[in-house]
Formats: structure tokens, sequence, C-alpha cells
């Protein structure tokens, strides 16, 4: 029977094991195989309190969402990751990547969380830092790369009931079959409930609701052999999600199609070609705080991403390794909404904003192994153009208020990546690296201005693309096979970040701010004491924002929605086969709402649990518990309207494995 968890190879293996290079039938790392700065979560991925990634990703600290709610609670589109202090932003600074393919939306740059689901992956790392590689387009704070679970990693059958003890259920199921010499994979998921209260009881009124939802996903993926070193992978992934927020109607959906197809060969000349496309749609109605009528209805926003890659790795002999890479990307997209008077219950115009984005790259990628020592450079560069920007409203009556249209841009930028690795003794590592990166704007940012009561928030189709400098140096220490320790040092500046500022009474506007730089350190420790597993990591980081002239009154504050200090502990009991506990410890620190560090978030600490204990050959009882010590974690905080994350939650049900 093949089980679902992967215990850490440092556990299990001689020293530094566990950092070497990983080789997986196509799978091609988004910075060329970095050994020493890999965040890896193969052995946690199965066991998340909620069953959510984002759960899993909170525990990597300096990982940082928009706002702290999960898939469950929160707005689609505000579902942004970044990394290392480096800004809070709906618009995720860091690359997502499955099985090759960036998840963003091409519209809003948000992650869809709620389809990317942990007991789908084999392999999920976390990657800080730039990049300048074929897989590293747009990762200015680092690269998550979430690899689908191979043939051998999979149940031939499984599926799994649970229901929580608010009456939410969760459903899920694979099958895993051969498929000539190759294999095919289809799974599902429906998660299903009425959802917990956002609203503390204090703030509640009648138009308040819990936070229902209602997501299915559904996944397909075939691997063939087409020739001894050559094999042919096509994946699917189809997917809706629906949500109340705080108020009775305000209901938002996001639903996509995806699909690609990639070429791996192993042979002498080493071969990654991929080509994706992408469907996406969101709605989403806003209730007014003060009427709780219908204030905007966002009836669809279609977007579309398409791309391809192609990396090649000659052979150059034992020791030297050089990719040359080519990628282009396409994203386009429009949003499609009428702001209601919340008096009268009617439209009041109809707006509509969009435009297109394309990024032609290419990178040059080289590894030499000299003994001990390792160096590694790169070089990226990409042709950007941002075309068909727009933005129109019609009043009520039909009659044009407002038609812009924004002139085309385009340009190069370049990034680079320089780094070292050396290794004086069979328990000892050190690594030292240099890198820059580019993100564009999103078209969100570029034209869609939006507004959350009583709040404004203006787009800017003159933003300028962020760029990051960063350093980096540490060290990782094994003095046996089953104790490891890290520390890195860094020092990360991003060059006209682009923030949310307030330029008036209720009124911000997207702005390019001189920088956000943020230096800190990172600790991580690992150990294994016969059937248990320890594991902790924390950061801390020191972030200010640059700015100067109409931004000037940000400057020296802490970028919003970002803690200073974050942590995470956990520990893994297996005391016989079959049998497994866990529990996770998280703390984040203290964070500001606002640009201008007016709104607080208090600091807080989560406690989750799971179990999964056999009752029968194949089946298993699973049991999971959410913020067991019932922490209140605020999420918003806007003016001392607040939203909450999830309560203390228990969820029950059971596990068929054939």
């Amino acid at each position: 029977m093949r089980r679902l968890l992967l215990l850490p190879a440092a556990l299990s293996t001689p020293a530094l094991a566990e950092d070497q290079p990983i080789v997986v039938t196509g799978q091609a790392s988004a910075y060329y195989q970095q050994p020493l700065r890999v965040t890896r979560l193969d052995e946690q991925h199965a066991l998340a309190p909620s069953g959510r990634i984002e759960d899993l990703l909170g525990t990597v600290p300096g990982l940082q969402q928009f706002r702290r709610s999960d898939s469950r609670s929160s707005n689609p589109t505000a579902q942004g990751i970044s990394l290392r202090a480096l800004g809070g932003n709906a618009s995720s600074r860091t690359a997502v990547l499955l099985d090759g393919v960036p998840m963003t939306d091409p519209f809003f740059g948000s992650v869809p969380l709620s389809a990317l689901v942990p007991e789908r992956l084999g392999r999920m790392a976390v990657w800080n830092g730039g990049g300048a590689g074929a897989f590293s387009e747009g990762a200015v704070a680092g690269t998550i790369e979430l690899t689908s679970a191979s043939f051998d990693q999979n149940e031939r059958f499984t599926a799994r009931a649970l229901v929580d003890d608010r009456g939410d259920s969760e459903l899920s199921g694979g099958i895993s079959t051969r498929l000539g010499a190759g294999h095919a994979w289809l799974s599902g998921r429906w998660d299903r409930g009425p959802g917990f209260w956002t609203t503390p009881l204090s703030q509640r009124v009648p138009a308040s609701v819990p936070a229902a939802y209602a997501s299915w996903s559904a996944a397909v993926r075939t691997q063939v052999p087409l020739a001894p070193q050559a094999e042919l992978q096509v994946r699917g992934l189809v997917y809706d999600d629906r949500r109340t927020l705080r108020f009775a109607g305000a209901n938002s959906s996001a639903r996509g199609e995806d699909a690609s197809v990639r070429l791996v060969t192993t042979g002498p000349w080493k071969v990654d070609a991929l080509a994706w496309i992408q469907a996406r749609d969101f709605t989403n109605v806003v209730i007014s705080s003060t009427s709780f009528r219908k204030t905007l209805d966002q009836y669809g926003t279609p977007a579309t991403g398409m791309g391809a890659k192609l990396q090649v790795q000659p052979p150059l002999g034992h020791g030297h390794e050089l990719k040359l890479g080519l990628t282009w990307r396409r994203g386009s997209g429009e949003t499609q909404e009428a702001p209601y008077s919340a008096v009268t219950g009617l439209a009041t115009s109809w707006r509509s904003a969009g435009g297109a984005q394309v990024v032609l790259g290419l990178s040059l990628q080289d590894e030499w192994k000299i003994g001990s020592l390792t160096l590694a450079g790169g070089v990226r560069a990409d042709r950007w153009s941002q075309s068909d920007g727009f933005f129109r409203e019609t009043g009520a009556a039909g009659a044009v208020t407002a038609d812009n249209h924004f002139t085309d841009r385009s340009g190069w930028q370049a990034s680079w990546r320089a780094r070292a690795d050396y290794k004086p003794t069979e328990t000892l590592a050190l690594f030292a690296a240099a890198y820059s990166g580019e993100r564009l704007p999103t078209l969100n940012e570029l034209y869609r201005p939006f507004t959350v009561f009583p709040v404004t928030t203006r787009a800017n189709a003159a933003l300028g693309n962020e760029r990051l400098l960063g350093f980096e140096a540490g060290l990782v220490w094994l003095p046996e096979s089953k104790l490891n320790f890290g520390v890195t040092l860094f020092d990360n500046r991003i060059g006209q970040a682009i923030a949310n500022v307030t330029i008036g009474t209720n009124l911000r506007e997207r702005r390019n701010v001189d920088a956000v730089h943020a230096k800190g350190i990172e600790l991580s420790a690992r150990a294994g004491f016969g059937n248990v597993h320890l594991r902790g990591a924390l950061a801390f980081t020191d972030a200010t924002v640059e700015a100067s002239g109409t931004s000037a009154a940000l400057n020296g504050m802490r970028p919003a929605q970002t803690a200073k200090f974050s942590a995470s502990a956990s520990a893994i009991w297996q005391p016989a086969d079959q049998w497994t506990f866990a529990l996770t410890l998280r703390h984040t620190g203290a964070q500001y709402e606002d640009d201008l560090q007016v709104d607080s978030l208090p600091a807080a600490t989560t406690l989750g649990a799971y179990a999964e204990v056999p009752l029968a050959r194949g089946i298993a009882l699973v049991l999971r518990g959410e913020n067991l010590t019932d922490e209140q974690v605020v999420t918003r905080n806007q003016g001392g309207s607040t939203d909450l994350g999830a309560p203390r939650t228990v969820w029950a049900g059971v596990k068929l494995s054939l």
C-alpha cells in the first residue's frame, strides 16, 4: 500500500542527502537546483489541520498572504502571496508554479488556493529570493514549486469524507491506474458548509452572516513514455469556488479551466518543453456596511492566460550544467461591473476596464562543481508589453461618462543571479547569493479602480515595473543524519514597489514608492528521534518603506500587512505503521492593516492537530483540529471594523485507501 505521507529525507539518509538535487522526471527547478535554500513541505502536505494549502504554506516563516484569512473566508482576488516582509499585496509577488505552470490569475495576479489541493501533490518547495531562469518570471519575492504526485506516490484508489462541528463537510477522492507503459490519475474534491462567523459578536447586525462557502475542483493528469528517455505529460484542472463574506448577499465566485502539455527528455540532451492555456472568471457583490444594500456588482471578469516554455541542457560533462531557456506568456482580461445606489438600490453606472500583457524571455544558466565548491550564475532578458488598456463608464441612462484608452507601453528588463556553495566538511555547508528580479503591475493594478467602503482606491495606468535587488548568506549544519540547522541572513530591496497610497480622506491610489527594503534572519531546524520527527523555523525581518515626493508620508513606515516576527514548530509521531499524530504551532507577530500605520492587527498564535488511526485494512479514522486554543485572529481592521479568522474547529471522518 502506498502512503501519501513523505518523511523528510534528512531524517532517513546520510548527512546532507536532503539537500542534494532530486531528479524527478518532468520536474524543473525554478532556480536550477539550489540545494541549500529550499524549504520543503513534503512530509507535511497530508497533515494540514484545515486540509487547505495555505495552512501548510503558513508554516514557512516570512511567507504571507495579503490578509491572514484563509480560502474559505477571504475575497478570492485578495489571495496574493509574498515572502520576507516585502509588503502585503493582493497581487502575488511570489511565482506559484504547479508542474511548471504559473497559477496566478491573468487579471488580478491572485492565486486560486482552493484549487491547489494538498493531497494531489507529491512535492512542495518554497524558494526565497529572485531568480533568473526559464521558470522565474515575476518572482521578486520567491517561488513556490508544486509538483503533482507521481504514480508511485499515489494510492490506486483513495476516498476521504470529513465533517466538522459546524456542519461543514469535505469529500475527496482519486483513482490512479496504468495507461499502457504510463499512468493516469483522476481526482476530485468538494468542500461546503455554513462557515464560521468572521464578524465579532459586538459588530453583528441583522444582515450579518457566517462565511458560507462551497467549492469543488477536479484534476486529471497523465504521464506517457514516448521513448526510454522521453515522457509526455498532459494535465487538466477545473474548479469553482463560491463564498459569502460578512453580509447576506455579499457573494463571490471564482472559476477556472486550465490545461497543459509537457515534454521531458532525460537523455544526453535534456529538454523540458511546456505549453499551457487558462480561462478564468470572477464575480463579486459588495454590500454596504451602513444600508446593507448592494453597492457594487462585479458580474464578470473573464481572463485568459497562455504561454510556453522551452529549456535545453546540452551534455557538457560531469560537474558542469548549462541551461538555455525561452519563455512566452500572454495574459488578458476585462472587469465588468455596475455600482449601485445604497439608497435607491438601482445601478448608477456601468463600468469595464482591462487590457493585455505579453512577456517574451530568454535565459541562460551555468553551474560548475569544483570539488567542495559550487559556482552558479544566470541571466535573463525579457521583452514586455502592455496594450489595449482601457477604462469605460456609462451612466444609468446609457450616456458615456468616461472612455479612456491608455498608451501602449513596452520595454526590456534584465535580471541576474549569482550563487556560491561551499562544503568545508561533511557536516557543514556555506552559501551566498546575489540576485535581481522584475514584476510587471497586473491589469487590475493598472486599470481597475475599486471601493471598499468608505475607502476608494484608484488605478494607475502609469505604474512602473517592480525591481528587486537582493543579497543573502548562510549555513547549513548537520551534526548527524537526523539533525540539521540552517541560518540565512538576507537583505532584499524592491525598487518602485507598488503600494496603495493614501492621498486624501478615504482616498488611495496605486503608486510606485521608491522602495520596500527588508533585512532579516531566517532560522530552521529539523530533528528525528526514532518515530518522532520535529521541525521548527522562525523569521525576524526589519522592513521599511522608502518614499519621497507625494508619497513621502510613508517614508520609514513598515509595509502594510507585514509582521516583524513569525515562527512555526511541528511534531510528527508515527508509533506504528499507518498511525500518524501531528501538532503544528504557528505564531504571527503584530502588523498594520494600512500604509499609514493607523489600524493594527494583534499578534496571534494558533495550534493545529492531525491524527490518522487505522480501523481495518485500508480504512483509517481521520481527526483534525484547527486553532485548538480558540485564539482570536484578527484578519482585517479598518477603523475598528474587524474580521476574524477561523475559530476552534474539530473535524472527524474516514479515509479509504486501496
